[in-house]
């Protein structure tokens, strides 16, 4: 059974490859801040909203691709009820950032799986993150490092990489962190016979 990631994410990919999947990699294209309104209009969850996302994902590319399981993923950062998307530049990552110093904030990673359309399993993992309270000094050098990478993911960081010094604790499954729930995944795989038992 082929699968199929409907996602142009590379960190994505690199994890269900290093886990020794085979796959194709075929982006969604949602008009995601569409979906995202009227899930807040609807009074949804940053958590409802991300597997909304992961669903639309996962049925829309998998009628691209008949007799295959597809793979929809997204996350939300909520951060006491305001929700942050990927910055749209440097800029905005600092801002991002600034306001998450020394907070909490949650970040919801969802996914689901689709076959002709049809939606066949959703899964949501939330995570706790707490931010230090790092200096402006350390942030300018933080950013500088970066570059337009932080604009790559919600929140503006990397956990596998230099992100990880932003923070003071983490509680949450780290691949959740990094964007897709791996360890379930592979339960559902192994269950529909896509991966050995």
């Amino acid at each position: 059974m082929s699968l199929v990631l409907a996602s142009a994410s590379r960190a994505r990919r690199l994890i269900l490859e290093a886990a020794g999947l085979e796959l194709t990699a075929d982006p969604a294209d949602l008009d995601e801040s569409a979906i995202k309104a009227r899930a807040r209009r609807d009074g949804l969850s940053a958590g409802q909203c991300a597997v909304l996302l992961a669903e639309a994902k996962a049925a829309q590319v998998a009628h691209r691709h008949p007799g295959a399981l597809v793979i929809g993923a997204d996350q939300m950062l909520d951060c006491q009820d305001e929700w942050l998307d990927k910055p749209r530049d440097l800029p905005d990552a600092r801002r991002q950032l600034a306001m998450l110093r020394g907070r909490a904030h949650t970040l919801h990673a969802a996914l689901a799986v689709a076959c002709d359309g049809e939606v066949l399993w959703r899964h949501l993992e939330p995570a706790r993150l707490v931010m230090r309270r790092f200096s402006d000094a350390f942030l300018d050098d933080y950013l500088g490092e970066m570059g337009e990478e932080v604009c790559a993911t919600v929140g503006g960081y990397q956990l596998e990489g230099l992100g990880a010094q932003l923070f003071a604790r983490v509680d949450g499954d780290y691949f959740a962190i990094l964007g897709l729930p791996l360890l379930p995944l592979l339960a559902f795989l192994r269950d529909r016979g896509a991966v050995a038992a």
